[in-house]
């Protein structure tokens, strides 16, 4: 998921994504794990790559990709607003 969300604001490449999802997580992501991460998304049809004029490989989210983040985004609205809620019952 923080790939298909680093990606939902467009297209970038490897480094840019490890470098978004640190910025706005905290979280900072193996190449091993971005790299197998990258390629399941790409064959699953949730992120697609882009053209591009250097070695760099670049990929944008799909439609697929962006209903698939906004079904996780609302879940785990769902979950933040009970474990809130939970803890003011505590």
């Amino acid at each position: 998921m923080l790939v298909l969300l680093s990606l939902s604001d467009g297209p970038k490449h490897g480094y840019a994504i490890t470098e978004d999802v640190f910025e706005q997580t905290g979280i900072r992501l193996g190449p091993g794990t971005l790299y197998g991460s990258l390629t399941k998304l790409a064959e699953r049809g949730l992120i697609a790559p882009v053209e591009s004029r250097d070695r760099r490989r670049p990929y944008q989210l799909t439609s697929a990709g962006r209903a698939a983040l906004e079904a996780q985004l609302a879940s785990w609205s769902r979950v933040v607003e009970a474990g809130k809620a939970r803890l003011r019952w505590a």
